[in-house]
């Protein structure tokens, strides 16, 4: 089993039909703390829900993003300023902006999808 790695996740649900919701359920299973990050909620899956990324009071070794991009402009800077080592862009969160920025911060971006990556073992 991998090092446990702290993973935002950005757009994080509390209803079982989500992709987000399944990304926290088998981060967990996979041995990573997943993160929640959605202003809507004060908690999913058992765990403290943060209004955003930059409340997450931890490093964040992932940021996996499941808001599409007209969300998920508005947080570019908040994204970046975290400084996690990688962002993942599920199908449908492609960003170019947040891309952009994040690769010039020294940041990895992958378009892929989190739970295809954790049952690749390429996450």
């Amino acid at each position: 089993m991998p090092v446990s790695e702290a993973v935002a996740v950005l757009g994080a649900s509390p209803r079982p039909e989500r992709y987000a919701f399944r990304a926290m359920q088998m981060l967990r299973e996979y041995g990573h703390r997943p993160i929640p990050v959605n202003p809507a909620f004060d908690e999913i899956s058992g765990e403290r829900c943060y209004p955003s990324v930059g409340e997450v009071p931890e490093k964040l070794d992932t940021v996996t993003v499941y808001l599409r991009k007209a969300r998920s402009d508005p947080l570019v800077q908040e994204i970046v300023a975290a400084q996690p080592r990688r962002i993942i862009m599920n199908p449908g969160a492609e960003n170019a902006a947040l891309a952009q920025l994040a690769r010039a911060s020294g940041i990895e971006v992958v378009e892929g999808c989190t739970l295809v990556m954790l049952r690749a073992g390429l996450f």
